[in-house]
């Protein structure tokens, strides 16, 4: 029994798995020392933790199922629903985030589908939130994580970095609408008829509890408050929010962290790296990103080239690819599994279709152009 529940316990957490075997191997070659703590992120665990706890306690309220049937009512049809669900993230990804916004608008897209009986284009709408969120935030310094490293490292000018950016997003929105409306068929939705209760008081606490979660990514105020203060009101409003968030997926980054922190300490990698990055940086980084993915990507790759403008490319284009190339994939993939336990080979399978063929398409443009 012990052994069925440890096998059951792997395969829906296979990539944390994966990533603790890769944090274990390498630290086997760079030793645990005091370096290791300059390798966690702790603004980004902090905001993963409390955008988790506060979704979970909107999910409890059945905020994202009224937010779904007014989608499903103003839209009509399954294309424009889906559409909107994509077009929401990639907005989204600009505001707050690519991580957060697929941690605030992928339980949504799960009940548009879920509640209209349109669970086989789960998968897909998924990818495309996925994919949405990842190049979405390349347009704006604070959209990724590793735009916000390298917007503050190479003092760029906003405008500058407006500037670099701005043809492959163009091109990123083209292919993802594209993509919905030769994949997704215009059918008709309904709505299942349920009667739900949500409690108003809860909806503007826990909005206020999530503004302040936004306001940390935006580093309005220090991130050890929401530390604090979320955990703090959920535990006498919401306790079950704070049991459900997904502490393996916190985990996985933790992981994900050590691997790439040691990473950038072998001299091997290093050496290696700086004479590749003379000859082509964006096409090194982007497939650097496949790698380790892309924040660790820009973080390492900075040190050995002042070729900001390519690097800043390669580490945006380079989050679609492999399942780790960007860490908010792993948010997704999560998601998805979480819903579907056995259709993990499924997933992967169409998430690297799509995924490669975006890459294929943005880099082929931006070799030719840069």
């Amino acid at each position: 029994m012990k052994e069925k529940s440890f096998v059951s316990f792997v395969k829906k957490n296979m990539v944390m798995c994966i990533a603790l075997a890769a944090a274990i191997i390498t630290s086997m070659i760079v030793p645990p020392d005091k370096e290791y703590l300059g390798y966690f992120d702790l603004k980004t665990l902090t905001c993963l933790f409390c955008v988790l706890a506060v979704v979970c306690a909107l999910k409890n309220i059945n905020f994202f199922f009224m937010i779904a049937r007014k989608i499903v009512a103003l839209t009509g049809n399954l294309r424009v629903s889906i559409l909107a669900l994509v077009y929401i993230t990639f907005i989204g990804s600009m505001l707050i985030a690519n991580d957060m916004a697929l941690l605030t608008f992928l339980p949504l897209g799960y009940i548009v589908l879920t509640t209209t009986g349109k669970e086989k284009y789960m998968a897909f709408t998924f990818i495309m939130q996925n994919i949405s969120a990842n190049l979405g935030g390349m347009l704006t310094p604070f959209g990724n994580p590793q735009n916000l490293f390298l917007y503050t490292k190479f003092d760029i000018p906003t405008g500058e970095f407006v500037s670099i950016m701005f043809l492959p997003f163009i091109i990123s929105i083209g292919m993802i609408t594209l993509c919905c409306i030769v994949f997704v068929k215009p059918e008709k939705l309904t709505f299942q008829n349920e009667k739900t209760d949500m409690s108003k008081w809860r909806v503007v606490l826990y909005l206020c509890l999530f503004a302040l979660a936004i306001i940390i990514v935006f580093r309005g105020i220090p991130y050890w408050i929401g530390l604090i203060i979320i955990p703090a009101v959920l535990i006498f409003a919401d306790r079950k929010a704070l049991k459900d968030v997904d502490y393996p997926l916190l985990l996985t980054f933790v992981f994900f962290f050590i691997f790439a922190g040691n990473m950038s300490r072998m001299d091997v990698v290093r050496d290696g790296l700086s004479s590749l990055l003379n000859i082509n940086t964006l096409l090194v980084s982007t497939l650097s990103c496949q790698c380790i993915s892309n924040v660790p990507s820009a973080i390492l790759l900075s040190q050995f080239t002042d070729n900001y403008r390519q690097l800043l490319v390669g580490v945006n284009i380079g989050g679609t690819g492999t399942l780790i190339a960007s860490l908010a994939s792993l948010i997704t993939f999560r998601e998805y599994v979480s819903h579907n336990p056995g259709r993990t080979g499924y997933y992967i399978k169409k998430f690297s279709i799509y995924n490669f063929s975006f890459l294929g398409m943005l880099l082929g443009i931006m070799l030719l152009v840069m």
